[in-house]
């Protein structure tokens, strides 16, 4: 009997060398990234809202829901960003481990005060969080796996930490009144509150409509009168607005030909958490086409993705 185990026993590692992997459902992408990173290979991810989506207004599909009814693991973001996957956990039957990533966040409020910021990721303090809500609820449903999930963990926190203290070294070179942008989403508060940065609302401008040269005029003015070197608009964001803005704005020292250096640049964050910062050292002068094009091949080569992807236009106001 002894003898017929012991033969057996290569045969009971293979199999279980072979298990299948344990399917893992994000709400969005960013959640995916993280999952993958703290998965030590052990399992399968599917993202509802792809690279690009609005997880806020996301309308599921019949895909989605089989996808979460098969999971062991579903990964949402809370504190209201991914609403829609309440209902879409009870309507599938889903049955599995249910892995809140703001679990342990201290939640800010946006819109006056009188709405929960769900963007907590910004902070790479709560980005920690996160993951460490991520990989307890791994370790929750599959135990087996649990000292691959927690080293994987650890080791994406210290490039977290490590990241966030070259974020926070980058920002010291710039006066703490010199730190305001513009931006069409209110987004960003957990990102402002931990780098000194004040995040101000685009007047008169809709990120779905065609900006109006009357709409276009406001927003200088606004940059102007409130001293802002930089517009951060998202790739969501009609790209007309992006160009119209950087014609207006830069048409003087396109016209003197005048060389201007541009140092930093908010990084994007909702694209891949692992590219924190984008910084550039672009000096160009002549036509925004030029600009473009060199700001494009930075960000592509820090980043790896697409130009389109990251709609980002600097405004140097001044001399």
């Amino acid at each position: 009997m002894r003898r017929r185990l012991l033969l057996a026993a290569p045969a009971l590692l293979t199999l279980a060398a072979e298990a299948p992997p344990i399917p893992t459902v994000a709400s969005f992408s960013l959640l995916a990234d993280m999952l993958r990173r703290i998965g030590a290979g052990r399992i399968t991810v599917t993202t509802l809202v792809p690279v690009d989506g609005d997880a806020h207004g996301y309308q599921p599909r019949p895909a989605d829901a089989r996808a979460v009814s098969g999971a062991q693991l579903v990964a949402v973001n809370g504190l209201g960003l991914d609403h829609w996957m309440d209902r879409l956990i009870q309507s599938s039957g889903f049955k599995g481990t249910v892995a809140v990533a703001t679990a342990a966040v201290t939640p800010r409020s946006m819109a006056g005060g009188t709405a929960t910021d769900p963007h907590a990721w910004q902070d790479p303090r709560n980005g920690i969080l996160y993951a460490r809500a991520l990989a307890a609820a791994l370790v929750a449903a599959d135990p087996s796996g649990a000292t691959g999930y927690r080293a994987a963990a650890e080791a994406y926190v210290a490039d977290i930490q490590q990241t966030d203290a070259w974020i926070e070294a980058q920002y010291t070179a710039i006066p703490a009144g010199s730190r305001r942008v513009i931006t069409t989403h209110d987004a960003f508060g957990y990102y402002g509150a931990r780098y000194g940065i004040e995040f101000l609302a685009a007047q008169g401008l809709s990120t779905e409509a065609e900006p109006s040269a009357k709409a276009i005029a406001a927003l200088v003015a606004q940059i102007r009168r409130e001293k802002v070197r930089a517009v951060f608009l998202e790739n969501m964001t009609n790209p007309r607005l992006a160009q119209m803005l950087a014609r207006e704005d830069f048409k003087k020292r396109f016209e003197s030909n005048r060389p201007i250096t541009i140092t930093e640049f908010l990084y994007p964050l909702l694209q891949a958490y692992d590219s924190v910062m984008v910084k550039a050292d672009v000096e160009f002068g002549g036509n925004d086409q030029k600009f473009n094009l060199l700001v494009g091949r930075e960000l592509q080569s820090i980043t790896g993705q697409p130009p389109q992807q990251v709609f980002l236009t600097p405004i140097l106001t001044g001399t």
